[in-house]
């Protein structure tokens, strides 16, 4: 019978480390789709002139490094994975699969995390600015991208002590310090990386914060805006940023049951889908949207100017 539960449990988690990678995959291809298309774009207002545009391609390079980041966090994702960590897998030694775990803390909870929904709040903030202080100022993307390290920078030192200075992963600490301060716990003989409580806790006050002042803008722009396609636009960014405090609630219950369990598991999974589709929204409507509305406009301006010449002529 034990053999059985722990057969269930491990196909379980394969079935689950599966659907993450190829989730992870659509994201990344998305996300090479946005940065192939944010690039092209600058040359191509370049190649045609069009300065008129160069307003909305101002924030290019924050949504290249948005991009970045994005591709940063998903690498984590993969690599706490149970699925990839293990006796015959991608990582097999039980000290790397704690390094592992750590760094994942560190990486993602730290700084990817905080650093993707940062740049993503700067790009909606950005059209509230004046042209000469947003996006159109040639300083506007350094400051930007200089603005989102030092807010990081907190977080990272944060997650930093709790795996480093506070964790006590030598088997000495109690069971209740070990749901505030672990990376990572034992299953199976395997390591299974965790979500410390006081992560948990760090990641809801950021995520409550980045919610308000989402809400804040998004209500600004709501009354600036009259275009319904517009007001959809930010209906959905604001739903996505306030469906991240789900993810930090599920990510403190996910201490509860034993680590790399299928309540546990789940509540993970669970959590990583409400971030991916945070995310996957953000993108498409900051960085995907904006580059193809530009593209039509110019297409738009391109015909009529054939028809004036085909007029004159």
């Amino acid at each position: 019978m034990v053999l059985y539960v722990m057969h269930v449990i491990k196909v379980f988690t394969n079935i689950i480390g599966v659907v993450t990678i190829a989730l992870i995959s659509i994201v990344s291809i998305l996300g090479l789709v946005c940065l192939c298309r944010s690039v092209y774009f600058q040359l191509w207002i370049k190649r045609r002139g069009y300065q008129r545009l160069s307003y909305f391609n101002g924030p290019w390079l924050t949504r290249i490094t948005l991009i970045l980041v994005a591709f940063w966090w998903g690498i984590g994702e993969v690599l706490r994975l149970t699925f990839v960590n293990g006796k015959g897998r991608f990582i097999s030694n039980r000290a790397w699969q704690v390094n592992v775990c750590k760094f994942y803390i560190i990486s993602n909870l730290g700084f990817a995390e905080p650093g993707l929904f940062l740049l993503l709040a700067f790009l909606i903030s950005a059209a509230l600015q004046k042209q000469e202080l947003g996006t159109l100022n040639r300083k506007w993307n350094r400051k930007t991208i200089r603005a989102v390290f030092i807010l990081c920078s907190p977080s990272l030192v944060w997650e930093a002590c709790v795996v480093f200075v506070i964790s006590s992963d030598d088997g000495q600490a109690s069971k209740f310090a070990k749901y505030w301060y672990s990376a990572s716990a034992v299953h199976n003989g395997d390591i299974t990386c965790t979500y410390p409580l006081l992560s948990s806790i760090f990641l809801g006050a950021f995520y409550i914060i980045l919610t308000i002042y989402v809400m804040f803008v998004g209500g600004q722009m709501l009354s600036l805006v009259i275009n319904k396609g517009l007001r959809r636009r930010i209906y959905m960014l604001i739903s996505a940023t306030v469906i991240l405090l789900p993810r930090a609630t599920l990510l403190g219950f996910s201490v509860l049951p034993w680590p790399g369990e299928i309540v546990h598991e789940s509540l993970v999974f669970i959590s990583f889908l409400v971030l991916m589709l945070a995310a996957m929204v953000g993108i498409v409507i900051l960085v995907y949207f904006p580059v193809a509305d530009t593209f039509a406009i110019g297409d738009q301006e391109h015909l009529e100017m054939q028809e004036r010449r085909a007029i004159i002529l």
